[in-house]
């Protein structure tokens, strides 16, 4: 079973993820929001990636 600040962080990533291609998406995307999105992305990619190693069995 996934840990529930996983799941959480898991979650936040996907929501990341579509409003980056919502953004993408509009007539004139806001390159700005974009960089602030994506920057935001790997955050929580970087937190997620600490996380399984700290569960990861020594």
């Amino acid at each position: 079973m996934m840990p529930n600040w996983l799941f959480r962080l898991t979650l936040i990533h996907k929501r990341i993820d579509a409003e980056i291609e919502r953004e993408k998406r509009r007539r004139v995307p806001n390159n700005f929001r974009l960089i602030r999105l994506k920057k935001l992305r790997l955050a929580v990619k970087d937190r997620l990636a600490a996380g399984m190693r700290r569960m990861r069995p020594a």
